[in-house]
């Protein structure tokens, strides 16, 4: 960076993880032979969605910038264009259509083998395409095994549009639903496709064989070096008898793929079945690296700047258990001394994760972690040990319980020097239909935990209450715009006067992760002195509008609203709400956030905005 002023003129353009941030593509000029040539096409479409549809799929016009190799390059490359554009006006049921493609004035169809140019200038090409008129369908006739399955199920009915993609979408479907009926070797045997230019319309013949319902047989494992062999086979939960189903093959690789100690997974299906009637199975597996580290960092105007480190390994004995050892400092220019050390924010912690513990839809996970957190209401130093058992009912939902213990030194509204010993029982529920856990279009996330807890010190008993539930819908063409919002709630029960709660447990509102625009922790119930407490309840909403204005950059706005209370029901009268805007620049490893917030009705000498900056969706 130093030296970069003397390279000015050689620095055209800079990436940076793949994503190029200034400059352009040079044309690559070293290739065989290369050949300049410009690009008409006439679409002689009224329709701009086919319109742009013809001017996407064209590949000479995309690389219009580019040389091609050669003239016989340069035909090849026209003709390649001709069918693409063709199938094109097939998927929008335009059977009538014609595509035509001159080069340098003589049409293609007429060129000798070995065709040459003017190469004066650019070799000038031309493309005509006529749309014709839309065709219907006409008959459709399932053979076969499929006879028994009802067209309009898969959107074929007479009369409706016969886009091509549509025809083969529906002819993929019926094969999967027949596979569904536990028969691996089902196949498409004759798809026929006959378009009448009179009437317009399409007659449509599919005939699928399926062949005999089937059960699994032996499943055999390949490409394991230091992650055993048996651990893949048991947990990928394909056991031999069970009958065939491609969507459990399916959850297997995925299953497989989660555990992050494989950079391929592959669950291969045998051409035919055994002897005993039955379809072998291959797991193919590629081993990644199992040592890995990382940093991050955040910021928000009002919580200060953070950072983070973790290093971890992901096969310690040789079935995928993980051991991940991490760090963070919060608070930095959060209004506080950065020479005074004691006064930032500390976590550290370790943890273990065996996968497949007891029963392969087990997971067993262990934690040892401390923290120093100094806040606007209090200051705790803490140390959590925690062990707990999750287990995957379906692919959807999760249950899980543990024990945890917990030391707490705590100076709060309440006078400092608070310990507090306290022994948790969490038992909890988890359901997730996300299509995407980074940037989610459609589906919910619903979470609900209850923890009795007994502090030994105070000889207190309480129990937590807490559940939280996102919902996603993606809307118009491709999701380009996304609702997403999210209700949460928790309440405290018993333990007496709320000094015996330890504060770590109580709830409080505000900052990046709750309600936006007001300070981490604002929304609390006060004292007449004005110190904050925490609540024996929350509840909180949030509401956003992902709309993406290019492949990359999408915009956010939205609105947060939430309140706290001093009993264990909450009782609204100190309801707030936060609103703003976020941008988001979609990157291969998820999105980056950058959210601006307003309390609507700020606290008196509360916060009057908040900046936000992080990695992926606020939730």
């Amino acid at each position: 960076m130093a030296l970069g002023p003397l390279f000015v003129g050689q620095a055209e353009a800079f990436e940076i993880f793949g994503i190029k941030l200034f400059g352009g593509d040079e044309p690559d000029r070293d290739i065989i032979d290369p050949l300049d040539y410009t690009i008409t096409l006439e679409t002689g479409a009224s329709d701009r969605k086919l319109e742009k549809s013809l001017e996407n799929t064209s590949l000479l016009l995309a690389g219009e910038d580019k040389p091609v190799s050669g003239d016989l390059g340069l035909v090849i490359k026209a003709r390649d264009d001709r069918d693409r554009l063709i199938a094109t006006l097939y998927e929008n049921s335009l059977y009538g259509g014609v595509v035509r493609v001159t080069i340098d004035g003589r049409d293609i169809d007429a060129l000798p083998p070995n065709p040459t140019f003017d190469r004066s200038r650019p070799v000038p090409v031309t493309i005509s395409v006529t749309p014709g008129e839309p065709f219907t369908l006409g008959r459709v006739t399932l053979d076969g095994d499929a006879a028994k399955l009802n067209p309009a199920d898969y959107d074929l009915t007479a009369g409706d549009s016969a886009g091509s993609l549509k025809i083969l979408r529906a002819t993929e479907q019926m094969a999967e639903a027949l596979k569904a009926e536990g028969r691996p070797l089902t196949e498409v045997s004759r798809r026929e496709v006959v378009a009448d230019h009179k009437t317009r319309t399409v007659d449509v013949t599919i005939s699928v064989e399926a062949g005999p319902v089937a059960p699994l047989g032996t499943v055999t494992v390949k490409g394991s070096k230091t992650v055993r062999a048996d651990f893949i086979e048991r947990y990928s939960r394909l056991k031999p008898g069970e009958t065939y189903s491609p969507q459990q093959l399916r959850k297997a690789a995925e299953r497989l793929r989660a555990l992050g100690v494989f950079s391929s997974v592959t669950i291969e299906e045998a051409d035919d079945l055994s002897n005993d009637g039955s379809l072998p199975i291959g797991i193919m597996v590629s081993e990644g690296k199992h040592r890995y580290f990382g940093v991050g960092a955040s910021y928000s105007s009002l919580d200060g700047a953070g950072f983070e480190g973790y290093w971890g390994h992901r096969n310690l004995f040789g079935g995928a258990e993980s051991l991940r050892i991490e760090g963070s400092v919060r608070g930095l220019g959060e209004n506080r001394d950065v020479t005074d050390l004691s006064a930032l924010d500390y976590n550290a912690g370790i943890t273990f994760v065996k996968p497949g513990a007891f029963f392969p839809s087990a997971t067993l996970e262990a934690s040892v972690k401390g923290s120093s957190v100094t806040t606007d209401f209090y200051d705790a130093a803490t140390i959590t040990g925690k062990v707990g058992l999750a287990y995957e009912i379906n692919d959807k939902d999760t249950v899980n319980a543990g024990v945890s213990l917990a030391y707490d030194s705590i100076d709060d509204a309440f006078g400092d020097g608070n310990t507090y010993l306290t022994l948790g029982i969490p038992v909890g529920y988890v359901s997730d239909t996300r299509d995407n856990k980074l940037n989610p279009t459609e589906g919910y996330y619903g979470t609900a935990t209850v923890t009795p807890s007994y502090d030994f010190f105070g000889q207190t008993a309480f129990t937590s209450l807490e559940g939280s539930m996102s919902a996603y819908l993606g809307l118009g063409e491709e999701d380009r715009v996304v609702l997403a919002g999210r209700l949460s709630a928790g309440s405290l029960i018993g333990g007496g006067d709320l000094s015996a709660i330890p504060a770590t447990r109580r709830f409080f509102v505000g900052g990046g992760g709750s309600v936006r625009g007001y300070s981490f922790q604002e929304i609390t119930p006060y004292t007449n002195a004005g110190d904050g407490t925490g609540g024996r309840s929350f509840v909180t909403a949030n509401l956003e509008a992902r709309v993406s204005v290019t492949e990359t950059i999408g915009l956010v706005p939205f609105v947060d609203i939430g309140t706290t209370s001093d009993s264990a029901v909450p009782d609204f009268s100190d309801l707030r709400m936060g609103a703003g805007i976020g941008l988001r620049y979609m990157t291969p490893f998820g999105p980056l956030r950058l959210d601006v917030a307003m309390p609507l009705q700020p606290y008196e000498g509360g916060s009057r905005y908040g900046i936000y900056a992080g990695i992926g969706q606020s939730f």
